[in-house]
């Protein structure tokens, strides 16, 4: 089957034995008669499922005894305001601005508590680095951070010294790209469609010493311990999106695990930024070395024009979905997980023909 090379920076590619697999389960899930999207929540088709989804997460993220495993529906956008919701009720938390998702977070934030920024990597209008000499408030409830910041091309390679107060990170576009220290953190979230999976569930670990310190002044469906004691079913959970994602854990186990991951997230990354290096007047990445993001890829041609004839030219050659967000333009190359080595390979082959066509 060929297929074009997707690098988009989400909804994003997946693994295509996965996207296999769910086709043939897709009308008749095993044996049921029913398909996954006609399963009960409360059923043990998918209870068995979510039960196996959640061990998979515990053994890749080594995080079974410490950590709460939850599936919501609510994206990372709404893990802005249900952490402030259950963690701050009123007090300070620090910050750390890495592009337009932290920004987000800390105005949701700003309704529940008193965030600060803690540390930038903005220098002008662009974002260069992911800070780690942060001015942090020993009042602070929690150090949040954006891990990989998509729009910007800017990721945390190691996570900064925050004197053991619970990190809290936006892992929605990195998580499983690599081993992490689990320990640090207090709570972990991420939009599984980069990553992980399909749109439409969302991952969050939450530490457990750090779940038992959250308000129970919230309502329910915000409130993560009500949510940890019904396993996820406080109200229907995204169901299908919740199935694929277990697929999509068990296809990365069988790859090697994140540690098999990082090799070749760390080879796509050395790839592309060797083109990108071997020719920086032509393409120009404002982002420092140390901080550029392996997931997500950001530079800018000479001229507006050429980056359109770039990702007109690359689609006819069948890599898809490379322009820019909205709100910066420019070239995005988004090399996630399900990506293959070869398909980096493929692009970087187009970059040089392009940069010696138009340079």
């Amino acid at each position: 089957m060929s297929r074009p090379l997707n690098f988009s920076p989400g909804p994003a590619t997946l693994p295509l034995p996965v996207l296999e697999e769910v086709r043939d389960e897709l009308v008749d899930y095993q044996g049921t008669g029913i398909s996954m999207l006609e399963h009960s929540h409360r059923g043990k088709a998918f209870v068995a499922v979510q039960e196996e989804t959640a061990a998979l997460v515990e053994e890749l993220v080594g995080c079974k005894d410490t950590h709460q495993v939850l599936f919501l529906g609510s994206g990372a956008t709404g893990q802005f305001a249900m952490v402030p919701m259950g963690l701050l009720q009123g007090d300070k938390a620090d910050y750390v601005d890495t592009g337009a998702w932290s920004v987000k977070a800390f105005k949701a934030a700003s309704f529940y508590g008193e965030p600060r920024w803690a540390g930038s990597g903005k220098e002008g209008e662009d974002y260069v680095r992911a800070p780690m000499d942060l001015d942090l408030d020993s009042d602070a409830k929690y150090v949040h951070l954006t891990s990989n910041a998509t729009i910007r091309g800017v990721q945390y390679h190691d996570f900064p010294d925050v004197g053991g107060k619970p990190i809290v990170a936006d892992m929605s576009s990195d998580m499983l790209h690599k081993p992490i220290d689990v320990s640090k953190f207090g709570v972990i979230y991420a939009g599984a469609q980069k990553n992980l999976g399909p749109a439409g569930v969302t991952l969050v670990i939450v530490r457990k010493d750090v779940l038992a310190e959250m308000s129970e002044k919230v309502p329910d469906i915000y409130n993560y311990q009500a949510i940890a004691a019904k396993d996820s079913a406080l109200n229907t959970p995204p169901v299908f999106p919740i199935y694929v994602m277990g697929k999509v854990l068990k296809w990365l186990k069988a790859q090697g695990g994140p540690k098999a991951m990082q090799e070749q997230n760390e080879k796509k990354g050395a790839l592309l930024y060797g083109v990108v290096d071997e020719h920086a007047d032509f393409f120009r990445c404002p982002v420092e070395k140390g901080s550029r993001s392996i997931m997500n890829a950001v530079f800018n041609l000479p001229s507006e024009e050429l980056e359109k004839k770039f990702i007109a030219d690359a689609a006819e050659q069948g890599m898809l979905n490379l322009k820019g967000h909205r709100s910066v333009g420019g070239i995005r190359v988004s090399m996630y997980n399900a990506m293959p080595v070869e398909g980096v390979e493929k692009l970087c082959a187009f970059m040089r023909e392009f940069q010696k066509a138009n340079g």
